[in-house]
């Protein structure tokens, strides 16, 4: 474990945030399997990092109560958002974490940030050591370089970043949080600092020793 990771996991705890560190991501479903009991009821965010490591297999495999929003939309994937943040264990990445112990999520439709904030029981981030950064403003910049881009490649959004591979607002000097393009289909829309949890250890983050998603 590097003195960054080892860093980064001393603050997370600090601030009332669970990690665990793994060293490859064939370790994360054991642990999850420890974490949380069979037959609980679970959702998730879009995230490539959960695929990668095999866990949203798991989510689908009959093991848990699977609250499933693939293929609905409508009034049928509102009720399924609605119920998802009621769930025993919701599952996602985090698009940055701090060496402070502070994660940095940001959501176009957002139902992924409300549930990090409030509602489920617990929510089990897991996230590659490529998504580790010195601070927020690091973080900032990650998300307009790094991790919007793909994702809206990867959705079929039509905007900009889609087109260039980078947000617009890297193309000044000192981007701030929330520039970004007018697109409709901005993914960027609701950013979220989770600086400190008070539900101590309701949130947990798996480190995994790869780099993992976007």
């Amino acid at each position: 474990m590097t003195d960054t990771i080892k860093r980064t996991m001393e603050n997370l705890e600090r601030n009332g945030i669970k990690p665990f560190f793994v060293e490859t991501k064939e370790e994360v479903v054991p642990l999850v399997k420890s974490l949380v009991p069979k037959g609980s009821s679970v959702s998730n965010g879009g995230s490539v990092s959960l695929n990668e490591t095999g866990v949203f297999s798991l989510l689908e495999s009959g093991f848990y109560d699977f609250i499933d929003r693939r293929g609905l939309d409508g009034e049928e994937l509102r009720e399924c958002y609605t119920k998802a943040f009621g769930c025993d264990a919701y599952f996602c990445s985090s698009n940055a974490v701090t060496e402070n112990g502070e994660l940095y999520n940001v959501d176009g439709n957002s139902n992924r940030v409300a549930c990090i904030v409030f509602g489920p029981r617990q929510v089990i981030m897991v996230v590659g050591i490529n998504k580790i950064v010195s601070d927020i403003n690091a973080a900032i910049k990650r998300v307009k370089a790094c991790a919007a881009p793909p994702n809206t490649q990867r959705l079929n959004c039509k905007t900009p970043c889609a087109v260039t591979g980078h947000c617009i607002s890297l193309d000044s000097d000192n981007p701030l949080m929330c520039d970004g393009c007018t697109s409709p289909q901005r993914i960027c829309c609701n950013y979220v600092v989770t600086a400190r949890q008070r539900h101590k250890d309701r949130i947990k983050v798996i480190i995994v020793n790869e780099k993992l998603g976007y």
